[in-house]
């Protein structure tokens, strides 16, 4: 079912500004992939010119080999959700739905389909005006699922949503991908990718910073280090930094050690006669590998106060 999106040498500007800088990646079938980048990277933009809502400056953006404007009948091609408040508020969420179904080929039962599966079926026949932020994202998903599109983009979708929101989004994803559909998912939010994203594409001011899997960006992004507990602190540290590691003290009298594995830092303690009441290596978050590798790349950053 679903198809491929290609970015391939995308480039947009605005007067002098580039948003968009030779940018290249490919989102597949099966997969739920997560878009981050720092704000300004050039996400937003990216996802416009694939919908065909922004033309690029050079390069392209397909769906399944060819542009989303010579696709009839789009909704039943991809599903998107940019922006949660381009509703009409006068409007019923099945009114809104309804007219969509309409001009897209989509029977109208649909409508109220999509919005039973997002918790809004009570609600259907309430003003838009009068919804929640919460519940106009659920809306704004609810459009992308109308057409029971191969290809889903998502700009955002959390915003707003309670925990259990979350929650059920984070099923949602991962059924749309196990049912073979292509799900691309942009998100500030670290650790929902983390828990969330099966890739990850990160850009910074508009190029590709990394195209790969979630676990193979934490690791590369941030050295891994090694929680140790023992009641000799001191010991163990003399031994370990003589061995070239990094040994610094963090919460709970436990010791960070970087630059040995486990397995190394537990023979030097047993040569020493240091005993260890915690041997835990930790790989890096998905957060701490997105901050250093994109440090270089932040538009605005706050300054610490005095």
């Amino acid at each position: 079912m679903g198809r491929v999106i290609e970015i391939d040498e995308l480039t947009k500007r605005y007067g002098d500004t580039t948003a968009v800088d030779g940018l290249s990646f490919t989102v597949r079938p099966g997969r739920v992939t997560g878009f981050l980048g720092p704000n300004g990277a050039g996400k937003t933009t990216t996802l416009r010119i694939l919908l065909g809502l922004v033309a690029p400056t050079g390069g392209s953006a397909t769906v399944d080999g060819a542009p989303f404007g010579e696709h009839p009948r789009g909704l039943r091609h991809v599903g998107a959700l940019l922006d949660a408040g381009d509703v009409h508020g006068g409007r019923t969420a099945r009114a809104h739905l309804s007219a969509l179904a309409r001009t897209n080929g989509i029977p109208r039962r649909r409508a109220d389909e999509v919005l039973a599966e997002v918790g809004l079926a009570e609600a259907a026949g309430k003003r838009v005006g009068g919804y929640s932020l919460g519940m106009r994202q659920r809306l704004g998903i609810a459009t992308a699922l109308l057409g029971e599109p191969p290809v889903l983009l998502f700009d955002e979708p959390l915003n707003g949503l309670d925990p259990e929101g979350v929650l059920w989004v984070r099923g949602l994803f991962r059924r749309l991908a196990d049912e073979g559909r292509t799900v691309f998912v942009s998100s500030h939010l670290m650790s929902e990718m983390e828990n969330t994203a099966d890739d990850l594409v990160v850009i910074g001011r508009g190029r590709l910073i990394a195209a790969e899997g979630v676990v193979a960006f934490a690791a590369r992004g941030a050295r891994l280090s090694v929680t140790v507990r023992t009641p000799d602190a001191a010991g163990l540290t003399a031994a370990l930094t003589a061995e070239g590691a990094a040994v610094r003290p963090v919460q709970d009298g436990a010791l960070s050690v970087t630059g040995l594995p486990a397995a190394r830092i537990g023979e030097l303690a047993c040569r020493g006669g240091v005993p260890l009441h915690e041997l835990s290596p930790r790989t890096a978050s998905l957060e701490e590998a997105f901050m250093e590798l994109t440090a270089d790349s932040v538009e605005y950053t706050a300054k610490e106060t005095p």
